[in-house]
């Protein structure tokens, strides 16, 4: 048993240094370097996706195949939060969107990531489904599905949403004022718990998966009016 319980504690130390690492280099790379952004998510594809997938080779408890085991049955209430989700947030943009410049985001954009409205196209399918599921796998897959198997469950969804939230603010700082910033990461935050929530349900991120890709619809077509391209 003691031996047990050293080997799940070095395995925790590990995931969570990763996870800590990851995001501290993504954050640097958002704020400081700013490269093209395809570059950046090359960068991020190792952080996020190649190194977890070395950890996770090494546990026995929960493996790849668990995490992107697809059941059918569990697909209905995340389709139906996603389309609440994507309702909520383009409700929201047009609520608050004549109290609030939005300009800065466009051209945050591309000042620093080079996307455009010549290019947000292919940036834009991008994030809605590959980038999304590349967080979900990250953020879901390891920081709480793999985390509440080597620690506990509180502080698995603690952590991973407060990690998920985080994460997004070296993004944003400078797309929108301090409110705004501020009510997003808390919005992200219990966004992560809800994730997490249908993880812990379905015990694959597919379920958190639809519901972020939705998410990524909703910001995806207010990037769509931002740029004017409809």
């Amino acid at each position: 048993m003691s031996d047990n319980n050293d080997l799940q504690k070095r395995s925790s130390k590990r995931v969570l240094l990763l996870i800590i690492t990851s995001c501290a280099i993504m954050a640097l790379i958002d704020a400081a370097l700013s490269p093209e952004y395809f570059i950046k998510s090359a960068i991020k594809l190792v952080l996020f996706l190649i190194l977890p997938i070395i950890i996770l080779r090494k546990q026995k408890d929960i493996t790849l195949k668990d995490l992107l085991k697809m059941k059918r049955k569990m697909m209905l209430l995340p389709i139906l939060l996603g389309i609440g989700v994507y309702l909520l947030i383009l409700g929201a943009y047009y609520i608050i969107g004549p109290y609030f410049d939005f300009t800065n985001v466009t051209v945050a954009l591309a000042d620093n990531y080079g996307v455009k409205k010549e290019n947000f196209v292919p940036v834009a399918l991008y994030i809605s489904f590959a980038n999304s599921l590349l967080e979900e796998f990250f953020f879901r897959g390891l920081a709480f599905l793999t985390l509440k198997k080597l620690t506990t469950r509180r502080f698995a969804y603690l952590f991973s949403s407060v990690a998920f939230s985080l994460y997004h603010i070296a993004i944003m700082s400078s797309w929108f004022n301090p409110f705004l910033v501020l009510l997003l990461i808390v919005s992200l935050f219990i966004a992560g718990l809800l994730f997490n929530w249908l993880n812990e349900k379905s015990n694959t991120i597919y379920t958190s998966w639809l519901v972020h890709m939705c998410a990524n619809f909703a910001t995806n077509t207010i990037g769509f009016i931002l740029f004017g391209i409809i």
